[in-house]
């Protein structure tokens, strides 16, 4: 464990301080440990912290909480992340609101190549179940993480099919790790330990209340490469993932239904809207994701690097790892935002790269 480690499980634990604010202030002071010494005149200067927060940090009457919820890690074995480290989701990462701290259990790689989050009502019917289930199994061979939320109806059934097709799945959960919520999971949760396991941004103690599920689910969203609707109402968590994974610019699939089913409305309503590309078989994902002709694309970059300007060829070397978006592109090719998107733009018209739904951006 590392000695600031009490100081970055205590910014997360005071009143009034979201993710993007401790950020914020750590970034102010110069380091996480760094705004717990500051003065109080110094902290209310920064933007979006008001005296209650600084008082809080003043005063450190977090740290105690703090010291014991390093226990509770230590006793469980629990891997913590913080923002800044190494092994934090790469993906997650540059997400603004991603969250501080995350608690990880299980043997999992939130880094691994491709991750795919499937989420869905928690009504879900035997023909969604089945979808779902085909779905898991068809994605083995592309050596895919499976992302999803614990919970009954289309979650749990994600989870279960990658546990019989032994693909790594991991859950993301709106509670602590002292709880298994619904309990009735806490069995296939305990497979899913040996290949993928368990994430959250909640200490222990949190219970799974109302208003932890959305922050749940922009996890969900941010962790993958492609969000998968499979049965979804209007309303509900599985369209607000969607809304967050669009957001993100992440890829987004929807698998429709008839009219006159309910728990299709969700899903008719994303592809309608231009927010989900209709999904009906796993080959739609893969060639939007590009993951069908990797082996192709080696030989045509050859010849393509004869022809390029030189910030067209950083972009398209970029492009040749994974698929991107402007922000991404911005920020890996150290090229302005203007400059990317006069680039991208000549080598779309050129046939270079394709743009996909939510602003991303692929090699062709």
């Amino acid at each position: 464990m590392h000695n600031d480690l009490i100081y970055k499980i205590g910014i997360t634990l005071i009143d009034g301080i979201g993710d993007i604010t401790a950020k914020k202030l750590i970034a102010y002071c110069g380091g996480v440990e760094a705004v717990f010494l500051e003065k109080k005149s110094a902290l209310l200067k920064i933007p979006d912290v008001g005296g209650t927060a600084a008082n809080a940090v003043v005063t450190q009457s977090v740290l105690s909480k703090a010291e014991k919820e390093i226990e509770f890690i230590r006793k469980r074995n629990i891997n913590p992340l913080f923002y800044l480290d190494n092994d934090y989701p790469e993906r997650l990462k540059y997400c603004d609101d991603s969250p501080v701290m995350l608690y990880c259990a299980g043997n999992m790689d939130l880094n691994r190549k491709r991750m795919v989050s499937i989420v869905g009502t928690r009504s879900a019917t035997p023909h969604g179940k089945k979808l779902c289930e085909d779905l898991v199994a068809q994605l083995k061979h592309n050596n895919v993480s499976i992302i999803s939320g614990l919970a009954y109806g289309i979650d749990i059934t994600a989870h279960k099919a990658a546990v019989r097709h032994g693909v790594e799945t991991c859950a993301v959960v709106a509670h602590g790790h002292d709880r298994v919520y619904p309990d009735l999971h806490s069995g296939v949760l305990q497979r899913m330990y040996e290949k993928g396991g368990l994430v959250t941004e909640f200490v222990s103690g949190t219970k799974p209340d109302r208003e932890n599920f959305p922050k749940r689910n922009r996890i969900i969203a941010g962790l993958s490469d492609a969000v998968v609707v499979i049965e979804s109402a209007k309303k509900g968590g599985s369209l607000i993932t969607a809304e967050i994974a669009n957001s993100y610019n992440r890829d987004v699939f929807a698998v429709p239904g008839r009219l006159s089913d309910n728990y299709s409305t969700g899903c008719n309503w994303l592809i309608k809207t231009n927010k989900a590309v209709l999904l009906e078989s796993t080959k739609d994902l893969e060639y939007i994701m590009g993951w069908e002709e990797k082996g192709k694309k080696p030989i045509a970059q050859k010849k393509l690097f004869l022809k390029l300007k030189p910030e067209e060829r950083v972009l398209v070397e970029l492009l040749a790892e994974q698929k991107l978006g402007i922000d991404m592109l911005c920020l890996k090719s150290q090229l302005s935002t203007s400059k990317v998107a006069a680039t991208l733009t000549n080598l779309e018209f050129s046939g270079v790269v394709t743009c996909l739904p939510g602003k991303v951006f692929r090699l062709n």
